[in-house]
C-alpha cells in the first residue's frame, strides 16, 4: 500500500515535469526552424547577386530543403513513433546545427543547395517530434494552448529572425544568419540528450493504462499502420515526385519543351503513379489508412498546403518587392515585415479562444478568406508604396494565416488515431512543407513567363514589377480553395473525442 501512494504521488509530479520539458523542447525545436525559414527568406536577394545565382537557383535554395522535408517527415515520425520522439529528435537537432554551419560557409548557389538538402533531412528528424512529444503528454482537450504557445513562439521568432538576420547581413553579410541556429540547436539537443526523462510516449502509456472510462486499451489505439514498416519506399517515391514536379514548373517558362524538362515531367507522372500503387498494396503505407478515412484531417492537411503555399509564395516575392523594388536593405525590409510576424505571436493564443467559441470551420473559413485579401493587397504594392500601405498588408497577411494554422493544426493532432502520435505530427509538417515548395515554384514559374531572364541585376524595372504584382494576385486562388476546403472541417470542438483507428 506504501508503495502505491508512492506512486499515485510520484505520477502527477512526473507528468507535470515531462509537460515542462516536452513543451519547452517542442518549442525551441519549432523556434529553430522557423528562424532558419525566416532568415533565407529575408537574404536570398543578397545571395543572388554575391553567389551570381538566377532567380530560380535562389528559388532551389528553398524548395530543396522543403521537398527533403516534406518526403521524410512521415518516415521520421514512424521512427519517432516507434523508436521514442526524444531519440529522433535529439539527432535532428543535432544534425539540424551542424548543416546549418555547413551552409553558412558553402561558396557557391550549387553547393548551397546541396547543404539545403543535408538540412532538410534533419530537419525532417526535428519536426514532427515537437508534436508527437505535445500529443504524448498532453490529454487531447488540453492540445489547443501548448499548439497556440507554440505557434506564438513560432510567430515570434518569424518576427525576430528576420530583424536579426538583417542586422547580420548589413553588418556581416548574409553567410552569418545561417548560424544562428547552430547554438539553439545544439543546446536543445544536448539537453533532451543529457536531462534523462520519460519517453513522451510514456505519458500517453500511463494515461491509457489508469481505465478511465472511454479510453481506448492499448491493442486497440494501435493501428495497422503504427505495427508496420517505416515506410521508406513510400518516402523516397514521393520525393522524386515532388522534385520532378517542381523541377518542371520551374525550368518549363525559360527552356520550353526540351528534353531535360520533358524527362522531369514523365519522372514527376511515372513516380507519382508508382506511390499510388505502392500505397495500395504495401503494408506500410506513407498516409496511413486512417487518414483517408477522416474527412476533417485530409480536409485540415489541404488547408494547410494551400495556405502555406500561399504565404510562403508570398513572402519569397515580397522580399524581392522590399529589396529591388523600393530598394530598401535586408533589415529595413525585415521592419516592414514586423506585422505580419506580430500579429502571430499575438494572434496564436487568441486563435485558440476562437476555435472554442466558434469552431474549428468558421476560424478556419475567415482566416482563409483574410489571407486571400492580404495577399491581394500586397499585389498592389509597387515602388511608391508607403511603409504604411506595405505593413499593413503583411499585417493582414498574417492575421488570416494565423488562426487557419492553429486551427487546421489542432484538427489534424485531435483527430489523428491513438499510437501514431509522431506520424501526425509528420502529416501535419508535410503539408506545411509540400506547399512552400508548390507555391514558390508556382511563382518562379508565373515569374519566368512573364519577366524571363531575371537575374541578380534584372529586378526592379517595371516588367518585374507588374510580373510580381500579377504573380501574387494568382496566390490568392490557392488561399480562396483553401477556405473552400475549410468547410469540411469540424463544426466545433468535440470535447477531445477521437476517431476510431
Amino acid at each position: 500500500m506504501t508503495l502505491a501512494r508512492t506512486r499515485t504521488a510520484s505520477g502527477p509530479r512526473d507528468r507535470r515535469r515531462l509537460q515542462r520539458l516536452t513543451l519547452t523542447s517542442s518549442i525551441t525545436g519549432a523556434v529553430v526552424v522557423a528562424v532558419d525559414g525566416s532568415v533565407l527568406t529575408v537574404v536570398q536577394p543578397v545571395m543572388q547577386r554575391e553567389l551570381h545565382a538566377s532567380f530560380a537557383q535562389i528559388q532551389w535554395t528553398s524548395t530543396a530543403y522543403l521537398i527533403a522535408v516534406a518526403s521524410l517527415l512521415v518516415f521520421a515520425g514512424r521512427l519517432g513513433d516507434r523508436f521514442g520522439h526524444r531519440r529522433v529528435f535529439t539527432v535532428g537537432a543535432l544534425g539540424f546545427a551542424a548543416a546549418s554551419a555547413a551552409v553558412g560557409l558553402a561558396g557557391s548557389a550549387v553547393l548551397v543547395i546541396g547543404l539545403r538538402v543535408l538540412q532538410g533531412v534533419f530537419g525532417a528528424l526535428l519536426q514532427p517530434a515537437t508534436l508527437g512529444m505535445l500529443r504524448a503528454a498532453y490529454p487531447s482537450d488540453r492540445l489547443a494552448m501548448p499548439i497556440a504557445l507554440r505557434t506564438s513562439a513560432i510567430g515570434l521568432a518569424v518576427a525576430a529572425g528576420p530583424l536579426v538576420g538583417g542586422v547580420l547581413a548589413v553588418q556581416l553579410g548574409w553567410r552569418s544568419v545561417f548560424f544562428l541556429s547552430v547554438v539553439p540547436a545544439l543546446a536543445v539537443g544536448l539537453l533532451v540528450l543529457l536531462v534523462r526523462t520519460p519517453e513522451a510516449g510514456t505519458g500517453a502509456a500511463a494515461v491509457r493504462e489508469t481505465g478511465a472510462p472511454g479510453v481506448r486499451t492499448p491493442e486497440r489505439e494501435r493501428t495497422e499502420d503504427a505495427r508496420g514498416g517505416l515506410g521508406l519506399p513510400g518516402a523516397c517515391l514521393f520525393a522524386v515526385c515532388l522534385g520532378s514536379l517542381v523541377h518542371a514548373l520551374v525550368e518549363l517558362p525559360g527552356t520550353g519543351w526540351t528534353a531535360p524538362t520533358t524527362l522531369a515531367v514523365l519522372a514527376a507522372a511515372a513516380a507519382g503513379a508508382a506511390f499510388v500503387v505502392h500505397e495500395r498494396r504495401a503494408a506500410s503505407r506513407f498516409v496511413p489508412p486512417g487518414v483517408l478515412r477522416s474527412v476533417p484531417l485530409t480536409a485540415s492537411l489541404a488547408v494547410l498546403v494551400s495556405a502555406s503555399a500561399a504565404l510562403f509564395g508570398t513572402l519569397f516575392l515580397g522580399t524581392y518587392l522590399l529589396q529591388h523594388v523600393l530598394g530598401l536593405d535586408p533589415f529595413r525590409s525585415a521592419l516592414r515585415m514586423v506585422p505580419l510576424a506580430a500579429v502571430m505571436v499575438l494572434g496564436a493564443p487568441v486563435s485558440a479562444v476562437l476555435q472554442r467559441r466558434f469552431g474549428h470551420r468558421r476560424t478556419a473559413v475567415a482566416g482563409m478568406a483574410l489571407l486571400a485579401l492580404g495577399i491581394l493587397l500586397t499585389s498592389r504594392l509597387d515602388g511608391q508604396s508607403t511603409a504604411v500601405a506595405t505593413s499593413l498588408a503583411f499585417l493582414v497577411v498574417g492575421a488570416g494565416f494565423c488562426p487557419v494554422m492553429v486551427t487546421a493544426t489542432a484538427v489534424v493532432v485531435r483527430e489523428a488515431p491513438l499510437g501514431t502520435e509522431g506520424v501526425a505530427g509528420g502529416l501535419q509538417q508535410t503539408a506545411m512543407n509540400v506547399g512552400p515548395a508548390l507555391g514558390l515554384a508556382l511563382v518562379t514559374m508565373l515569374m519566368g513567363v512573364a519577366a524571363p531572364g531575371a537575374g541578380p541585376g534584372s529586378a526592379g524595372g517595371p516588367e518585374f514589377t507588374e510580373a510580381m504584382g500579377t504573380a501574387l494576385a494568382v496566390l490568392a486562388v490557392p488561399a480562396a480553395l483553401g477556405a473552400l476546403m475549410a468547410l469540411r472541417l469540424p463544426g466545433r470542438t468535440d470535447g477531445g473525442r477521437r476517431p476510431a483507428a
